[in-house]
């Protein structure tokens, strides 16, 4: 843990909290600016496409360019210009485009740290440290509930979201400054590839479904549609929210750093990973059955989505075990878009599908119940698609 792989892991807890924090915000955002649940689910999923999109020219750029300047820029550029226009926004349409550019920032920096250890650790130790890294920047997605909804109340949410572009762009200058870029891949001689070459892998076709749909449920939930069902079902304030919601976020803390070892403990990451999917999804159903059931067992539905559904770094390192050294930049950023353009497809269409029910709803539990089928069904069929693919441990 030097001080660049330090500012990187600081910055993922950005990219974590940036994710995470509109879900505490939507009584605030929906009185002050007129933001309707729908135009929320769609600000969300707008970060989440355009991160996912940002991942093919951020894979390119790690390779050949180097995470130091890759990451530094953007978070800069895109986090803080983009968190500047969030304190500044009058409408849902500027909030919309605030999470554009912030989502443009924060593209790059989890997979920076990635390559680094890909290209300076043996593989074996990949998945610990990816999840320790995902863990770590888990406190960003607990920072954005509670202490949130808390920092909107005591400061106002204008002048927190401008606290927050000062924090990201000073995060991004120590990136500059300390981040030292791994040796490139790519010296005269090398082999060449691109992402094309990727695509060929049978071995990686049986992962991406699996990986288009694991984080959504639990980013879907925590990221957005928490807030709102708690609000509707339950009446909770945005510190109700920030209570649960930080449960929720505790919960995928604990699983990122729990996933990590299990590989090496079980000789196995296959069964690892399906194994917890498959108890998330039964989490996601369990959910849609009964979402009135009493507050704390929502919460605690909550937090075991959050804890069985954090496989993404294992994913990850399942997937890496198939690349060549000179695809790896593009190799982790390829299955990441997978992963977090799954989340921002289902994300923005999750809105449409809300408001849909609700036009027909007979109560107001319906919308919420086609929300959570709409996760848990897709996610149920990459778990059975994923049992066609190949286990590697390295």
């Amino acid at each position: 843990m030097n001080p660049g792989i330090i500012t990187l892991i600081v910055a993922y807890i950005l990219s974590q909290f940036y994710r995470a924090f509109l879900a505490v915000m939507t009584p605030v955002l929906s009185l002050d600016i007129g933001a309707s649940a729908e135009d929320l689910s769609r600000a969300s999923g707008l970060w989440f496409l355009v991160f996912a999109l940002m991942q093919i020219p951020v894979g390119w750029a790690l390779d050949h360019i180097g995470p130091r300047r890759v990451t530094g820029l953007l978070l800069a550029i895109g986090g803080g210009g983009g968190a500047a226009l969030f304190a500044l926004a009058g409408s849902p349409g500027h909030i919309q485009a605030a999470m554009m550019l912030i989502g443009i920032g924060c593209s790059p920096v989890l997979m920076a740290s990635y390559y680094i250890f890909a290209r300076s650790y043996s593989p074996r130790v990949f998945a610990t440290l990816a999840g320790a890294v995902i863990g770590i920047g888990a406190f960003g997605n607990i920072a954005g509930s509670l202490p949130m909804a808390w920092a909107v109340e005591a400061m106002g949410w204008r002048q927190t979201m401008a606290g927050l572009a000062g924090v990201t762009i000073i995060v991004a200058a120590a990136i500059w400054l300390l981040v030292q870029d791994p040796p490139s891949a790519h010296s005269e001689g090398s082999p060449k590839g691109s992402v094309l070459d990727l695509l060929k892998i049978p071995a990686l076709w049986a992962i991406f479904p699996l990986m288009f749909v694991n984080y959504t449920g639990p980013a879907g939930l925590r990221g957005l549609w928490a807030g709102p069902l708690l609000e509707d079902i339950y009446h909770l304030d945005a510190s109700g929210i920030g209570a649960v919601t930080l449960a929720m976020g505790l919960a995928m803390v604990v699983g990122n750093f729990a996933y990590g070892p299990l590989d090496r403990i079980f000789k196995t990451r296959k069964w690892v990973i399906f194994t917890g999917n498959m108890l998330s999804v039964a989490c996601l159903f369990a959910l849609w059955a009964a979402p009135e059931g009493g507050l704390l067992q929502i919460t605690m539905l909550l937090a075991a989505i959050g804890l069985f559904g954090s496989s993404f770094p294992m994913i990850v390192a399942h997937a890496r075990s198939f690349f060549a050294p000179h695809l790896v930049g593009r190799g982790v950023t390829l299955v990441n878009m997978f992963g977090i353009g799954g989340v921002g497809i289902f994300q923005f269409a999750s809105g449409n599908i809300f408001a849909s029910a609700r036009v027909d709803a007979t109560s107001t539990v319906a919308p919420y119940q086609a929300v959570l089928l709409f996760f848990a069904v897709p996610t149920l069929i990459g778990c059975l698609l994923y049992l066609f693919s190949r286990d590697r441990i390295d």
